[in-house]
């Protein structure tokens, strides 16, 4: 019993401790501009190198890496997000959204 309990809570560490909580999704081709302006809005960090260009920030309005926007050369520019989010743009990708008051 004491081994099954172990193994569990070993489990349980390893779930919660991996990455596996960030979501891949895919959004249509952008160009630099266009995510470069989304990257100002949601108070991120652009970059750029050989293989493409996005963004990074925090979620909460500051450079970071909880969500990010990368745009390959040419292609789909691909979107990972956490908790879950099906983020449509890239505004909404980078930014968590606002509660609304009740």
């Amino acid at each position: 019993m004491r081994h099954l309990t172990v193994a569990l809570i070993v489990l349980g560490a390893l779930a919660l401790g991996s990455p596996g909580f960030a979501n891949d999704i895919y959004l249509r081709k952008h160009t630099i501009d266009e995510i470069k302006t989304a990257c100002g809005k949601a108070g991120g960090e652009f970059s750029q190198d050989a293989r493409g260009y996005g963004c990074g920030t925090d979620c909460h309005g500051k450079p970071g890496t909880a969500c990010t926007v990368f745009c390959p050369n040419g292609e789909k520019c691909v979107a990972q997000v956490i908790t879950g989010r099906r983020p449509r743009h890239v505004l909404d990708a980078l930014k968590m959204p606002e509660r609304h008051g009740r």
